[in-house]
């Protein structure tokens, strides 16, 4: 890859490599094409890790999923239905149609330049393991994005000398405060989704990478797009100043430019929304019990000092959780992007790594 100097900070025979792929010519398509293999090794262990009944019904969440991006407004899906019709397994239609479970996200200056860090949190098992970074390109520059073989979307990416910027999943729009009723909401939720329009936020952080010149623009766009389903966009420029947390609902939002730090809870509570929490605690995790986690999370990454060197001593707990399998470092101003995946395995109660840390000197 030319003008892309890519080191791994950690030497270990049992860690793996973060592939580092070239797509400014070709794109997810040709990634997915590339790396069939590998889009295939992902999919099978993120669907092992779904209910029986779940994988039983793939093929109709796929159509479901499949219909409601065709009527969207996203400019990705044809690209999607074209990178589902060449691997021909199902699944990639699912895949591209959820996000992350949980994140947690810091804007700061640290050492004279605007940092993003972030974890991201997601039950899928692999999604660490198999993590890549691709160098992409859009009318207004390059950029690279942490993703994987066969997904469309943007999570987290930097553009040099731009900005960088990541998405959390929102809080959840609730009917009710009954913990056994958190399934309704999410099936009416979902219901919802896949009746709008709009285009799903990580396919518009994509857009915004590819076409938004400066941050103000970048701003802008995420804030006044509409979306089909709430988000948190972390954004930060190159220039003192330019960072913030964008708190998106559909057809509105809330930014700040202080306390930069964004989980899976607005930061002021509202009614009807509940903070994101892990499946395992749906049946027993009250309201409050759900913000004092997210809570605790932003709080944390917030008090963290030092500078971000590529270690990632910041990533402990309760940032570091049973479902976190990514964190990531990126400063634009300074050409900087560090990512290191992390899997959970038998015996382990918190993820360790699984890869190397892949530090990449972006260019312009």
């Amino acid at each position: 890859m030319a003008h892309t100097e890519v080191h791994m900070t950690q030497n270990s025979a049992n860690l793996s490599s973060i592939p580092v792929v070239d797509l400014r010519d070709d794109g997810p398509f040709r990634h997915a094409c590339d790396g069939r293999i590998r889009a295939r090794a992902l999919r099978d262990v993120c669907v092992d890790w779904l209910p029986r009944v779940v994988t039983g019904l793939l093929p109709a969440i796929d159509l479901i999923t499949r219909r409601w991006l065709l009527r969207s407004q996203s400019p990705y899906a044809t690209e999607i239905r074209d990178i589902a019709a060449e691997l021909g397994f199902p699944g990639i239609w699912f895949l591209n149609g959820c996000y992350q479970w949980g994140c947690t996200a810091l804007a700061c200056e640290r050492d004279g330049a605007l940092w993003l860090v972030r974890t991201l949190d997601w039950p899928f098992p692999g999604l660490g393991r198999h993590v890549e970074i691709t160098r992409m390109r859009g009318a207004a520059g390059p950029f690279y994005n942490v993703t994987w073989p066969g997904y469309a979307g943007v999570l987290t990416a930097s553009a040099p000398s731009r900005f960088a910027a990541s998405i959390n999943q929102a809080p959840m729009c609730r009917r009710t405060q009954q913990t056994w009723l958190r399934p309704y909401d999410i099936a009416r939720n979902a219901i919802g989704t896949w009746g709008t329009r709009a285009m799903p936020p990580d396919h518009l952080l994509r857009e915004v990478f590819e076409n938004c010149a400066t941050f103000g623009e970048a701003r802008r766009r995420l804030e006044t797009t509409p979306i089909a389903r709430p988000a948190i966009y972390t954004l930060i420029g190159c220039r003192p100043g330019e960072r913030c947390v964008i708190e998106r609902t559909e057809d509105s939002f809330v930014s700040r430019d202080h306390k930069t730090a964004a989980a899976n809870d607005w930061l002021e509570s509202r009614p009807f929304w509940e903070a994101r929490i892990a499946p395992e605690a749906f049946f027993t995790r009250t309201f409050d019990e759900a913000a004092d986690n997210s809570r605790v999370r932003r709080e944390q990454l917030e008090a963290c000092g030092g500078s971000f060197d590529g270690t990632f001593d910041w990533v402990s707990p309760p940032v570091l959780n049973a479902q976190t399998r990514i964190a990531v470092e990126m400063c634009p101003a300074r050409g900087v992007l560090r990512a290191i995946g992390y899997e959970q395995t038998d015996g382990q109660d918190l993820p360790q790594p699984v890869t190397q840390a892949c530090d990449v000197t972006m260019a312009a």
